[in-house]
């Protein structure tokens, strides 16, 4: 082996036998779980504990202020504004709510305004998970205030920004990574939707869809344990669910029923996508105008006491209206009243930049469009379409499907509309996802430059070996070739592409890595001596190596750790040279992915032949007879 040789060894014939897969395959699993998940997951359950109360002091944050802006009462009892006496003052109560927090905003920090989940996400993808502490304290105060005042939010975006930066304090306490943090954060945020809403399996499930962005063990388990002591504190807390009982439904609903339910997530499609326009048409045009930001959510409140003299119902939180619309108990007039002006007033002042949450108005509308569909659909029971109605809203505004449909069962313990649910929710889901490039939630993080996949797929990279796309047919050197004769032999090799060239011995076992640098760095220090010396005295033997049963996604990890482009292959145990793996080696594994992607073809042929055609196949035959 005087000169640079080249290996084309078939893997599979390799005495190794490195296709038994051997002990390295024994050690790859399904996940990637470490005893580390143990410790995230006390925090966790720790974090699920204070995000309990969290939830319930804003509860009890926005009855008191309901109480001290329309009825100048000192009580946390919530109740609806719409009982206020205030007459024509009412109008103010939103407009003196929105000032103070535009105060806040400018002052205290800018992460307050907005709707909470999208700044969860941003946290998330952008900040590590840190959150900082005074975001804590003003979201929910902010909120409080802004639904206090008349807000037509909800709660629920507010408890996942003020559980979120809880459970980012916590975890910024710790040496924890980004990602274990991320997992604290979605913790608390998922702990205090559970405490507020008495949905601890919905409350895991939108972290998933919407805020972890992986679906691990690592995450999940921390994330559901959270959830689970949330939901266990709020029975001594806030009290059992259902929030919203309902009147028992039927099991099956029969053809028509479930034609009726694929109307409804068409019509709730094109609700999502109207309200979810009409809220950044509303940003869009407080954009435009010549004064600060600060004073937009004036605006917004006073288009929210205008709206509130005209329909006092659709102030505040409107659990109540909810449920009315649940029990089927409300009039065509609600029904109108909550869709126009609940819808108008929630657009614009969300658009203003105020604080609250998106999803109990996106319940009550969805509500109040099942309403209507009653009045021409199949009779299943009163509130039956309202509650389908409501789910696939949901599904299709926050793109988050399976969330709305046990979101919806959890709310009101009704198991029999399972079905129905994931009819018209997918249905839903399918028509903003065909309509609209984001999602209420996403349009907002995409508005600040950054972009948010949210599609899941097994990376091609998890799936495929390292012994499926190494190169075998590659310049192999020998120990015992001397410098020179490499020099001698690089300048009249013409494989003059290979950079990295793998060192072996007698035994074909992997010794160590030159590169052509290395050779001209070697003459030019040693000059005539060092052309002498055999390529063992001078490899680098420090060498980080593939193996062959290695998933490309671990050799991609360690490239990026090391810096390295190319590495060799070797056998793990014996140290036998098997090839090269290069960064592009990796790209097969995106373009076979790709070709699944797009190419098109029909495995199965189906031949139709006729009676007669038949026979004169068989005559011809000489096998037949």
């Amino acid at each position: 082996m005087g000169n640079p040789t080249e290996t084309d060894a078939e893997p599979g014939k390799r005495k190794s036998g490195y296709s038994e897969h051997g002990k390295s395959l024994n050690l790859l699993g399904d996940f990637t779980a470490t005893t580390r998940l143990l410790p995230i997951s006390g925090l966790a359950l720790a974090i699920g504990v204070v995000a309990a109360f969290v939830a319930l002091a804003l509860l009890r944050l926005i009855g008191l202020f309901t109480n001290l802006f329309y009825f100048g009462r000192w009580s946390t009892a919530l109740v609806s504004p719409s009982g206020n006496h205030l007459g024509i003052f009412a109008v103010l109560v939103p407009v003196g709510g929105a000032l103070i927090i535009g105060l806040m905003a400018r002052y205290g920090s800018e992460r307050i305004r907005g709707h909470g989940i999208p700044e969860a996400i941003e946290a998330i993808l952008i900040n590590g998970s840190r959150v900082e502490p005074k975001v804590a304290l003003l979201k929910p105060i902010s909120s409080a205030i802004s639904i206090g005042s008349g807000g037509p939010f909800g709660a629920e975006g507010p408890i996942i920004m003020t559980g979120g930066a809880i459970g980012s304090m916590i975890a910024q306490l710790f040496h924890l990574t980004s990602a274990e943090r991320k997992t604290l954060l979605v913790a608390g945020a998922a702990a205090g939707m559970s405490a507020t809403f008495a949905a601890p399996v919905a409350s895991v499930l939108l972290a998933v869809e919407l805020l972890l962005f992986e679906w691990k063990p690592r995450s999940l388990v921390p994330v559901a344990l959270a959830s689970a002591m949330a939901a266990v504190l709020r029975r001594y807390l806030l009290g059992l669910g259902p929030l919203f009982p309902v009147p028992e439904h039927p099991l099956f609903i029969g053809p028509q029923g479930l034609l009726g339910c694929v109307l409804v997530g068409l019509l709730a499609g094109v609700l999502s996508a109207l309200l979810t326009m009409s809220v950044y048409a509303a940003e869009d045009a407080f954009q435009r105008l010549p004064i600060h930001w600060m004073w937009w959510p004036m605006i917004g409140g006073l288009a929210i006491g205008l709206g509130g003299l005209i329909f006092p119902q659709a102030l505040g939180v409107g659990y109540d209206t909810i449920g009315g619309l649940l029990q089927g108990s409300v009039t065509t007039h609600v029904i109108l009243g909550v869709l126009l002006v609940k819808w108008f007033i929630w657009a614009v002042s969300l658009g203003s930049g105020t604080s609250g949450g998106v999803l109990a108005p996106l319940l009550m509308m969805g509500g109040a469009l099942g309403g209507l569909e009653a009045m021409f659909l199949p009779n299943e029971g009163a509130g039956f379409w309202p509650l389908i109605s409501m789910g696939a809203v949901l599904g299709g505004t926050m793109r988050s499907p399976f969330t709305s449909i046990v979101f919806a069962f959890e709310l009101t313990h009704d198991g029999n509309v399972f079905l129905p649910l994931l009819v018209a929710s997918v249905i839903a889901h399918a028509f903003t996802v065909l309509t609209l490039k984001r999602s209420i939630l996403t349009e907002k993080v995409a508005r600040r430059g950054y972009h948010l996949s949210r599609e899941y797929a097994v990376d091609p990279l998890e799936i495929l070996f390292v012994r499926e796309v190494m190169r075998t047919t590659v310049v192999v050197l020998s120990a015992t070739t001397t410098l020179g004769e490499l020099q001698q032999s690089l300048r009249t090799n013409h494989r003059r592409s290979q950079r990295l060239l793998p060192v072996v011995n007698a035994a074909g076992q992997f010794v160590g890595v030159l590169t052509r640098d290395d050779v001209r760095k070697r003459v030019a220090d040693g000059g005539q001596a060092a052309l002498q010396r055999p390529l063992s005295e001078i490899v680098r033997r420090e060498t980080v190596a593939a193996y062959p049963d290695e998933p490309l996604r671990v050799v991609v990890y360690r490239m990026a750790e090391k810096g390295f482009t190319r590495m060799p292959v070797v056998e793990p145990g014996t140290g036998e040279f098997l090839g090269l793996i290069a960064l592009e080696d990796l790209l097969k594994a995106r373009g076979r992915h790709l070709e699944e992607e797009i190419r098109r073809e029909r495995p199965l042929k189906l031949r139709f032949l006729s009676p007669a055609t038949s026979g004169s196949d068989n005559s011809e035959d000489p096998s037949v007879g």
